[in-house]
């Protein structure tokens, strides 16, 4: 009896060995289960702060440097009023450390003051020139302040450079010569009067005073010549303060060429060298240094 009831408790207990072997061994030819991907660790990578740039290159034009430039339009103190614009280029390139930071063909603008008449007894014609700005051909400006220090060597103007003052050349041998152009042809036409009525040193006498008289009149209805800086007319301006640029204020690559603009006929001639009015009937001219 004890037999027959012990048989059914092995036979559930071998079963249950048999539940056990399947599942904890993986069947034959199995692949087994993959193992579960560890957690990714994400390692701090050291980064370097940008280095900060520089400032630019800066180029330095000094104080007192002297910038040869021509005139684009012409003045004149017969017909310019206080304030007018005056303009100019550049026609020599200006270096700093070797490089070009004011080409040829700059603009420059600048304004006339104090404008005075020439006289008709005396004084000349004059008038200050106060530059102001200069453009480069890449289209930077600045301001600036120059004086005029030196005048075109073709030029009947003077310069007074303490004041930086241009006036007009002075006249007295003009009128000296007037006067003695007139005297003698007054002294001529008297002559032949006085040669007629049959006194040829009286005739003379009255022409000369005639003549001395009218060539008198006409010096004091006559002004001066008046102050003229003509188109093409060259100067020289010195800085009265330094110019400073940056270094990509200079790039010209993209500039358009320039034709120059101040192509004229340059200073006026002297009045001195065109004196003279001539003796009527003899074709000749009485010089102008007499």
């Amino acid at each position: 009896m004890k037999l027959r009831w012990l048989a059914p408790m092995f036979a559930f207990a071998a079963l249950a060995m048999q539940g056990q072997e399947s599942v904890a061994l993986p069947k034959p030819g199995a692949t087994p289960p993959a193992a579960a991907a560890a957690p990714a660790v994400v390692v701090p990578v050291a980064t370097t702060p940008p280095v900060p740039a520089g400032p630019p290159k800066m180029f330095h034009v000094d104080r007192g440097t002297k910038i040869p430039v021509s005139m684009i339009n012409s003045i004149s103190t017969k017909t310019a009023q206080d304030g007018e614009k005056v303009y100019l280029e550049t026609v020599f390139p200006i270096l700093s450390a070797g490089k070009v930071v004011i080409p040829p063909g700059s603009y420059v603008s600048g304004t006339v003051t104090n404008i005075k008449r020439p006289g008709r007894v005396k004084g000349r014609g004059e008038f200050y020139l106060r530059f102001d700005a200069i453009t480069l051909p890449n289209g930077v400006t600045r301001d600036f302040r120059a004086n005029v220090g030196s005048l075109d060597g073709r030029a009947s103007e003077e310069l007074d450079k303490t004041e930086g003052k241009i006036k007009s050349e002075g006249d007295k041998t003009g009128d000296a010569v007037k006067v003695g152009e007139v005297t003698m042809i007054g002294t001529g036409i008297g002559s032949l009067a006085g040669q007629a009525a049959g006194s040829l040193a009286k005739g003379s006498l009255i022409g000369a005073g005639a003549g001395a008289a009218a060539g008198l009149a006409m010096v004091l209805l006559t002004r001066g010549p008046d102050a003229v800086l003509a188109k093409g007319t060259t100067l020289e301006m010195v800085l009265e303060r330094p110019l400073q640029f940056e270094e990509p204020e200079l790039d010209f690559t993209n500039s358009m060429p320039r034709p120059s603009n101040s192509n004229g006929g340059g200073p006026l001639p002297s009045r001195r060298a065109n004196n003279g009015l001539g003796l009527p009937g003899t074709g000749s001219r009485v010089p102008s240094h007499l």
